[in-house]
């Protein structure tokens, strides 16, 4: 939900996909901030998927407005497949440019600030419980990284290493007789990071569930709120809705029968 497991989409299918994420007034903003992120992506093969998308919002201006875009890739390498069990590995990499001031300690390429990120994924599956781990690198790129005119106190975070653990479990259906049953999935996630420039850090706790229609919508529903940290950030809760729409063998080409 907040994270990406090891699996990929479908090969040769495209899905579109809109998210909403909404929080509280905050002292420098006296309404509630929201962010709005359409995005395309696209399962190239069974083990290459690529996302692209922007991100419009105001949360660091008083206008809601565009903010960034972003490009995120991931490559599947191990994929170890048995009866009701599976365990993946892959890696990923997501470059972003930003054009919101730079705001707040918390590195994050989904809006706030420009830079790239390399990361690796583990998913296993035991029939209905999924558990996924993440570690990731993150550079911000931002020209104030390269002053030496300017003094920012506390000094500014330009690098961070992420971590996440998420479990996933299939509540319904009990027993499957057909793909165009509702499924229903519960999620809960370990989300932390680190600043390497100095001593600051958050740890967040997420909650949430998942509907999947026809075995090709989702409904995503989620809740995140800090446990602990010591990061200036943008909101220490926020909630996230989206919807996914995927599309079978979009991308593949199609045959022409010559007529005799």
């Amino acid at each position: 939900m907040y994270s990406e497991p090891a699996s990929n989409m479908p090969a040769k299918s495209l899905t579109v996909k809109l998210s909403g994420e909404y929080m509280a007034p905050q002292p420098w903003h006296n309404l509630p901030m929201h962010r709005i992120i359409p995005q395309v992506m696209l399962g190239l093969n069974k083990n290459l998927m690529l996302h692209t998308g922007l991100t419009f919002g105001d949360m660091h201006t008083a206008n809601f407005a565009w903010e960034s875009i972003y490009i995120y890739g991931k490559y599947r390498f191990l994929s170890k497949d048995e009866i009701h069990k599976h365990f993946r590995l892959a890696a990923f990499a997501e470059a972003a440019y930003s054009r919101s001031p730079f705001h707040q300690d918390e590195v994050n390429l989904g809006g706030d600030k420009s830079g790239v990120q390399l990361g690796i994924t583990a998913t296993q599956l035991w029939h209905k419980f999924a558990l996924s781990a993440t570690i990731s690198h993150t550079q911000i790129l931002d020209k104030s990284r390269n002053s030496k005119n300017v003094i920012y106190i506390p000094s500014r975070i330009y690098e961070a290493m992420s971590y996440s653990l998420s479990g996933g479990y299939l509540l319904l259906p009990f027993q499957y007789t057909d793909y165009k049953q509702t499924n229903l999935n519960l999620y809960t996630e370990l989300l932390a990071q680190q600043s390497l420039d100095r001593k600051a850090y958050y740890v967040d706790l997420a909650l949430a569930l998942q509907l999947i229609f026809n075995s090709n919508t989702k409904l995503n529903l989620g809740y995140r709120f800090q446990l602990d940290g010591t990061m200036q950030r943008m909101g220490k809760t926020g909630w996230l809705i989206s919807i996914e729409r995927t599309f079978l063998n979009a991308l593949k080409k199609k045959t022409v029968k010559s007529v005799q």
